[in-house]
């Protein structure tokens, strides 16, 4: 005579370990935002107006640290949510304290692939992946590129924030033959590796 499985035996019905521990990270979370709160009213400190961000960084750094606790394929996607999170509350720090909105026009490379590019290294350092750690350091490196271009051409010829820097001076020449020397270079260099 065939039964099926025993009552609480059945694989399909029991909880994962994963799941359970995602469970108790997100209870963690809420925890220490939680507790976030109760000590702004219980120091009686005004984080409104200059310590919003960190309403920001917290949750980034806590889906970064939160990226440990599961398995591997869920924690490179937290730890990506988690790098995105915290440099997105990085830069609101950065433009809060400066009063420079206008930078948004291409502080945007920060988060995309820079964001990215932390959360991977992160996670590929954390884990022991080299795979995840060299494609976080590319992403960490067209971020900074892009962020480095737009901004010399937002800040320097357009003069978003300002007077441009780069128009009518020497400075300009400078920057367009050593980006031109450091394309070169970088092409030699992958050609070389490429034959």
């Amino acid at each position: 005579m065939t039964s099926g499985p025993e009552p609480g035996t059945d694989p399909t019905t029991r909880p994962r370990p994963d799941s359970r521990r995602g469970s108790a990270v997100f209870g963690v979370i809420l925890i220490v935002l939680g507790g976030l709160f109760l000590a702004e009213r219980a120091f009686d400190v005004e984080l409104g107006r200059f310590g919003w961000p960190l309403f920001v960084i917290v949750p980034g750094i806590l889906l970064l640290i939160a990226s440990l606790a599961v398995g591997v394929p869920e924690g490179s996607g937290l730890a990506v949510a988690g790098g995105v999170t915290t440099v997105v509350g990085l830069i609101l720090a950065v433009q809060n304290a400066t009063g420079l909105w206008a930078t948004w026009a291409y502080a945007w490379a920060l988060v995309g692939p820079g964001g990215t590019g932390v959360g991977l290294i992160f996670y590929g350092l954390l884990r022991n992946r080299p795979d995840l750690l060299g494609n976080g350091i590319r992403a960490l490196g067209a971020g900074l590129g892009l962020f480095a271009v737009f901004g010399l051409f937002f800040e320097g010829i357009i003069g978003l924030s300002g007077d441009p820097f780069l128009v009518g001076s020497d400075v300009l020449p400078v920057v367009l033959i050593l980006g031109g020397v450091v394309i070169v270079g970088w092409s030699l260099i992958t050609s070389r590796r490429a034959a």
